[in-house]
């Protein structure tokens, strides 16, 4: 009998603690944006397009408009702002945009969403390949202006990130892989 009671007393504790080692804790603790979700780039890179995807598998609605100007939330009925971060020549070159009218551009969308008194989550799931010179612009000039962030860890390995949202005390999340963006994302809408 002490031998049974002892094997469920530990098969519990080895349970408990896989069950514990596979729930990542965020630091987002509840949600704080509304649903549906205007979704932009930051940038002009294909990240927007993986976002999307991500957004399809959490089942939250959302408008998207790479190129979104202001005035574009408020036509849209949005009650959050979703920012894709990361930049990229290609796409700047395809849209036609240099860099400094992007990230005027992004800051009139962020603009306008607090006015709105929308909630604003920047996302970066480009990873180590979408970080230099160019990215870190953008990433330095959208972080800040955000109430939430999450990366993939690969795209915040010299701590810029961790940075960013420690300066402007903003809840950051990373996860290990893109497809893991979906957990923290889901848990910030309501």
């Amino acid at each position: 009998m002490k031998t049974q009671a002892r094997f469920l007393m530990l098969a519990a504790l080895v349970l408990g603690l896989a069950m514990s080692a596979s729930a990542q804790a965020y630091n987002l603790k509840s949600p704080i944006a509304g649903k549906p979700v205007f979704l932009t780039s930051a940038g002009q890179s294909a990240d927007i397009e993986m976002v999307k995807v991500l957004l399809d598998r959490s089942k939250i609605p959302y408008k998207t408009d790479g190129q979104a100007k202001g005035g574009a939330l408020k036509a849209a009925l949005s009650k959050s702002l979703l920012i894709a971060i990361g930049g990229s020549s290609k796409g700047l070159g395809a849209a036609g945009i240099s860099t400094e009218a992007e990230l005027a551009r992004v800051k009139e969308v962020i603009a306008e969403a607090r006015k709105l008194g929308l909630k604003i989550i920047g996302v970066h799931v480009g990873g180590e390949a979408r970080r230099g010179e160019l990215s870190d612009a953008f990433i330095m000039a959208v972080v800040p202006l955000c109430d939430y962030v999450i990366v993939v860890a690969e795209g915040n390995k010299d701590g810029l990130f961790t940075k960013l949202c420690a300066q402007a005390k903003i809840p950051l999340d990373s996860v290990d892989k893109i497809s893991k963006v979906v957990e923290p994302l889901t848990k910030s809408f309501q």
